[in-house]
């Protein structure tokens, strides 16, 4: 009965939502309200349907309905009531329902929200929305039906794979679908824009707190991705340059672009057909991952393995891309630039530089990504490129990138004193020269790069300092304030630089985290009988043998190892295999004593003759935990830069030097 009902009120959700395009259409055509009201009210009916489907969904996961196909898949008898919830997107057919329930809800917001402003835009605006709901619909109906029946009476389910218990992979799908979707809005507005040659900037205006968002979601998801991988597949790592992890991070970093690169346009009327390329190929960057999890043609241990629907997102991908880009070249001669750069030497010119350095690392990871293919279509044979075609090729790019941040916030508009930029930044570059000769002579490894970035890293981080106490003192000063009474006063009148400050602080702590961990990594590992020890890093491990223990109906075996360190015991590590009765193989669980210096962090590879013997294998991670910090202050300052009201909005636009 409930799976009755999830499944039509799938069917009418596509009925409305092509009833409700033809209804768009006739208001474009004849510009009758009527019309465009009875559209917004369809797009209202779409977001409740698909919620009550989504809601059918969840309630047969809960109850273990398992005459429901899908519940039988991923979900099982012994399963926690948070993983049953979970298992909605654990497969392919409740992943795409959860894409099309936030697809019609921020349909729906848009489509319903007052913008007077927006009055030309939105007809055209609802119209894509329009058609990527009917796509989307479409596909989870008639492709991948969550609601389809076992065909016979089933007592238990498979249970949801173990990997997929952990709580990083319910916060992780959720946050990436809310970023991909989210690109969805700003592309929507930009299409419009092109269709009624609107070259002004009042589309990015419109959508600069959706795109933020979902630039922030994605890059939650991106963290708590890393950080599954690092605590749950037990290789020692956070990111392996898979093609799903890839996926994801493609269009985080051509959204980062668009994010800096709208602020030209808004302030010098610049940029205006890059901006619409930068949104136009992070919307195809999101079809193109969902495409990579679906179609089965890259190998990932994240995909959900071959399966029909690759073809169909293929070609709505191909149409969407040939449609918009089409679209972009004959608007083309409309979308003039207003102004010309004035000197190379200024924000706007950085600015651009910071563009292409990114754009360059997206497809730098684009043709890593999918090099396989091409192999195979040339030669028949894929030939799959690893992650040091990526580090050599995308490390490089990224770092400079964050070089150009350390100099984005001192460079002045317009055209810069050369005198005065060098003058700014001479301090912040000096102190960070002692950071250089510090890393390479405390590592003696002779190894440069390294040691580079760090000093990189903090130049960046004391510029974006020296700003902040600058402004501060000034204000103080000025006002005759406390200290604390301007440093508030200075951050909240102006949430949107200083959030993008707090932004740039946490990349840079994340940049110290990535080189750390790969660039002065420590492993070994060791079989050793009861009572051997272990020896890394000026660690002690000894081995005690295993134990075994039973939780949630799961067998659980450890070996508790206490650490000594410099004579002083800081504790014990207990890194597990986990047996689960739906599953013949079972998951390793890392034990990680973690520091602000750095992770031990050690791993139950194997064992024999009963645990007298076991095969464990230990790294040591440098600076790891900043990554969790600096993604953390992301967040953070994200969300303070985009919170509604004062300090939230850009500043004046600035205008041509008189000649």
């Amino acid at each position: 009965m409930m799976a009755d009902l999830g499944f039509l009120a799938l069917v009418i959700a596509l009925l409305v939502a092509v009833l409700s395009f033809v209804i768009q259409v006739l208001s474009i055509k004849t510009g009758d309200k009527r019309f465009m009201e009875s559209a917004r009210g369809g797009m209202g009916a779409i977001a409740i349907l698909v919620s009550v489907s989504s809601a059918a969904l969840l309630y047969l996961l809960v109850t273990s309905d398992f005459s429901v196909l899908y519940v039988y898949r991923y979900t099982s008898l012994s399963l926690s009531l948070l993983y049953k919830l979970s298992a909605f997107w654990a497969g392919n057919a409740g992943s795409l329902l959860l894409w099309a329930l936030v697809l019609s809800i921020y349909s729906a917001i848009v489509a319903n929200s007052k913008q007077e402003q927006n009055k030309k835009l939105m007809p055209y605006v609802n119209l894509v929305l329009l058609i990527n709901n009917i796509f989307f619909l479409l596909a989870v109906t008639f492709f991948a039906n969550p609601f389809a029946p076992t065909g016979g009476a089933v007592m238990d389910g498979r249970g949801l794979n173990p990997m997929l218990q952990n709580p990083g992979m319910i916060i992780h799908p959720i946050t990436v679908f809310l970023g991909y979707v989210g690109f969805v809005v700003p592309f929507a507005f930009a299409m419009a824009a092109l269709i009624t040659k609107d070259s002004g900037d009042l589309w990015i205006k419109s959508t600069r707190r959706w795109t933020v968002l979902a630039w922030l979601f994605l890059s939650i998801g991106n963290l708590y991705g890393a950080q599954w991988a690092y605590t749950e597949l037990g290789w020692g790592g956070f990111w392996a340059w898979d093609p799903v992890e890839n996926a994801s991070f493609l269009p985080w970093l051509t959204a980062t672009a668009f994010i800096h690169s709208v602020m030209i346009q808004e302030r010098k009327g610049m940029f205006k057909i890059w901006n619409m390329a930068l949104i136009i190929v992070t919307y195809i960057l999101t079809l193109f991952g969902t495409y990579i999890v679906r179609s089965g043609v890259i190998t990932s241990v994240h995909a959900f393995g071959v399966s029909q629907q690759g073809n169909l997102f293929l070609g709505f991908l191909t149409l969407m891309l040939f449609a918009s880009v089409g679209l972009l070249i004959w608007r083309s001669d409309t979308f003039k630039e207003e102004k010309e750069f004035e000197s190379y030497l200024s924000r706007e010119s950085s600015f651009l530089l910071n563009n292409l350095f990114l754009v360059g690392a997206a497809f730098a990871v684009f043709w890593g990504t999918i090099f396989p293919l091409v192999s195979n279509w040339v030669k028949g044979v894929a030939v799959t490129v690893g992650p040091p075609f990526f580090n050599q090729v995308a490390g490089p790019i990224l770092f400079t990138t964050l070089f150009l941040m350390g100099i984005c916030p001192v460079i002045a508009w317009q055209k810069s004193n050369f005198k005065k930029l060098v003058k700014s930044i001479l301090w912040p570059f000096i102190s960070s020269l002692p950071v250089v000769a510090a890393v390479y002579f405390v590592k003696g490894d002779g190894q440069i790069w390294q040691p580079l970035v760090f000093g990189i890293a903090a130049f960046t981080a004391l510029v974006h300092l020296k700003e902040i106490i600058k402004g501060t003192l000034v204000r103080s000063k000025i006002r005759g304030d406390s200290l604390f009474q301007a440093f508030w006063g200075l951050v909240s009148k102006n949430r949107r630089r200083y959030g993008g400050y707090l932004v740039h602080l946490g990349t840079v702590l994340i940049a110290l985290a990535i080189v750390g961990t790969m660039g002065y990594p420590t492993e070994t590992t060791k079989t050793v009988q009861i009572g051997e020890t272990i020896e890394i890093g000026g660690y002690t491990l000894t081995y005690q043998g295993l134990q075994e223990k039973m939780f949630e109906n799961k067998g659980i075996v450890y070996a508790e190892m206490p650490v000594v360190k410099d004579g002083k015991l800081l504790g014990s590590v207990a890194p597990e295999k986990v047996f689960y009765p739906e599953f013949e193989q079972p998951t390793t669980e890392v034990s990680i004593m973690g520091g602000f210096k750095e992770d031990l962090y050690v791993v139950l590879s194997s064992w024999s003759q009963g645990g007298e013997i076991a095969t464990i294998k230990i790294n040591i991670n440098p600076l790891m935990a900043w990554m969790w910090i600096g993604g953390y202050l992301l967040i953070i300052g994200t969300l303070f830069a985009v919170w509604p009201g004062r300090g939230s909005r850009l500043g004046p636009r600035y205008k041509s030097r008189p000649a």
